[in-house]
């Protein structure tokens, strides 16, 4: 009895020391959070009626960049002492991420109990995007949420849709799901989260007129404010070409194949299983998006679930090393090192563009009589020999 006491209680602790460890950790580095302090500004910009797009902020003078609907929900934040900011932001960032692993055990067929939530909870923290969103204090892990909770429900479930079109209207990147959702012919759901998008619009114009005709007339288009795409904390299509063609600004030596490569992922997510569906259109949207920092990347947790679930141990082993590897901070970058790195450092400096575009091909030219399930949570069935979504050998 104690013994199995003991088992039973091994999951518990792996969890307590992983997160003690990572709590350790961040206080040796100092860990500062500036993306968290950012938010604190916007929302401290509206409560103040100050200009939301005219300020920067921390020592790497960061902007706004968001929509204003998202200033509007970082507003309770305004009233918070920084490291009561911080810790509520890590507080909040650790049960997202034990809800996200529990999303992707749904989507993966699969139930996440409490050992196997505990100990995938503990490893999960150590992936470099998951890591970084809780370094920066990001909202990564809550965007995920939303969109894998919409999508994960049953069909016919009452507002599918709304909670990708309120991600979408936080962050523009989900709404590539929408797309997906009126290819795969799901237009109740694509129509639900197009009115939630409208609806964040609404409400972001009514309450700051002002700086929503500035933004959805000059910003949006200015993705150069978001940050440099060529440096390696870029981890998009655009970073990946940016740097092997050493030029800051590709253009359309960039947009041509973000273009073919969306319209490839877009084809393949719709040919697949739904859960491959859900996973080819995230990680569609993250490489073709102009810049998608390596802290975006939390869609390898659901990745590596729907791995493992479907037994492709190859393919598991080989993403959980590119997000845990953290090769890209192992290359030279200071001052413009990005862009002139020899050829055989390119690959460590882009490992998930890389990982993604693999994937992709291999979803695309790999699919063999695929089987649609349009509901992930009910489907329980294993691929079968002829139901193939990626190729078993890399």
């Amino acid at each position: 009895m104690v013994a199995l006491r003991s088992h039973a209680a091994t999951p518990l602790v792996l969890l307590a020391v992983s997160f003690a460890a990572f709590a350790i950790l961040l206080a040796v580095l100092r860990v500062r959070m500036p993306d968290a302090v950012v938010y604190q500004a916007e929302g401290a910009a509206v409560v103040h009626g100050r200009d939301l797009y005219g300020f920067t902020i921390t020592a790497g003078r960061l902007p706004a960049t968001y929509p204003p609907f998202a200033a509007l929900l970082f507003v309770p934040t305004a009233w918070l002492p920084v490291p009561a900011l911080k810790v509520a932001f890590l507080a909040g960032n650790a049960l997202l991420l034990a809800w996200l692993v529990h999303l992707s055990a749904r989507l993966a067929g699969r139930r996440a109990g409490p050992a196997l939530l505990c100990a995938a909870t503990a490893l999960a923290v150590w992936l470099e995007p998951v890591f970084q969103t809780f370094v920066f204090g990001q909202i990564n892990l809550a965007l995920a949420c939303l969109v894998l909770w919409d999508l994960t429900r049953p069909s016919g479930a009452r507002g599918k849709g709304a909670a990708i079109g309120v991600a979408t209207g936080i962050k523009l990147t989900p709404g590539l799901f929408v797309v997906y959702l009126l290819l795969r012919g799901r237009r109740r759901e694509a129509a639900t989260a197009l009115a939630a998008y409208a609806a964040t619009v609404a409400v972001g114009a009514l309450v700051l007129p002002a700086a929503s005709v500035e933004y959805w007339t000059r910003l949006v288009f200015d993705t150069g404010r978001v940050g440099k795409p060529w440096i390696i904390d870029n981890q998009s299509l655009q970073g990946l070409i940016a740097r092997a063609l050493r030029d800051p600004a590709p253009g359309p030596a960039w947009l041509l194949p973000a273009c073919a490569v969306g319209a490839v992922g877009l084809w393949a997510a719709c040919r697949a299983q739904d859960r491959w569906g859900i996973l080819l259109t995230g990680l569609t949207a993250l490489l073709v998006s102009p810049i998608s920092w390596s802290h975006h990347w939390v869609w390898c947790v659901p990745l590596l679930a729907v791995l493992l679930a479907e037994g492709r141990r190859t393919w598991a082993a080989v993403t959980a090393v590119c997000f845990t590897a953290r090769t890209l901070w192992m290359v030279p970058r200071a001052g413009d090192g990005d862009l002139h790195l020899p050829w055989w450092q390119e690959p460590l400096a882009s490992p998930y563009a890389l990982l993604t575009c693999a994937i992709l091909a291999s979803a695309a030219f790999g699919q063999q009589n695929v089987r649609v399930v349009e509901d992930p949570q009910h489907d329980q069935q294993q691929p079968s020999s002829g139901d193939h979504v990626l190729r078993d050998d890399l």
